[in-house]
């Protein structure tokens, strides 16, 4: 497996307006995450760790600076140009799961292909049957969700994450509402994906969540700071 790089900014800046006054939300941010890394993003309300995952997970672009997924540079795309490269190339992980609760299980994890048509979308099934599987949830495949627990209610919505085979895999608190032996599951499948060179990025306020990660990146007021700078070591 190489080491390409998946996640590539360079003097990444994000601003946003408050009446008069403007709020470096990113403020020359540069990083790099490569095939295979579990990468933990820490740092305080405000600290510009919603932003970034969102500019990264091509739901937002900067006001400067270079942002580059698997050598695509995302700074200027419009809208439809950020969609095909967020279907490609990023799956989604969140802290509330964000299920649809009407529909079973096989029927949440195949949501991505909704809008896929040909051989994308003629594949779903077994797409679907296979993340299911790599998830613990082949048995559970006509369940509906509300009768799951948590931690099968975060399978689901990892083996949403991962159907398509995404390069970039962004989890948001991941584990912040589940048990911690339903924790390490979590972070067990993390492990199967770099291993398989899917790049992981895990935002959290939890150090033991963040220590099961390669590294650490620490933001605060918008800017990358060591270890020893961070609010969190004070």
């Amino acid at each position: 497996m190489d080491n390409a790089a998946v996640i590539e900014t360079r003097g990444l800046v994000k601003l946003y307006h408050r009446g008069d006054e403007t709020v470096h939300a990113l403020d020359g941010v540069d990083l790099t995450i490569r095939r295979g890394e579990m990468v933990a993003v820490v740092g305080p309300s405000g600290s510009g760790k919603t932003t970034l995952m969102n500019i990264i997970g091509c739901l937002d672009v900067p006001a400067s600076g270079s942002a580059k997924i698997n050598g695509v540079e995302l700074a200027g795309l419009n809208e439809a140009g950020l969609l095909a490269v967020r279907r490609r190339a990023v799956g989604f992980i969140f802290q509330r799961f964000y299920l649809i609760p009407t529909l079973t299980v096989a029927e949440n994890v195949a949501l991505p292909f909704l809008f896929e048509k040909g051989a994308a979308a003629d594949g779903s099934a077994s797409a679907v049957t296979a993340a299911l599987r790599r998830t613990g949830l082949g048995d559970k495949a006509r369940h509906q969700i509300k009768n799951l627990s948590g931690g099968d209610k975060q399978r689901v919505a990892i083996a949403r994450a991962v159907v398509k085979h995404p390069a970039l895999l962004l989890a948001d608190e991941p584990t912040g509402r589940l048990e911690p032996e339903v924790r390490d599951d979590v972070f067990a499948l993390f492990r199967e994906l770099t291993a398989e060179g899917v790049a992981v990025v895990v935002a959290t306020h939890d150090l033991e969540a963040a220590a099961k990660c390669d590294r650490t990146v620490y933001l605060q007021d918008g800017k990358v700071v060591t270890r020893e700078e961070s609010w969190l070591f004070a």
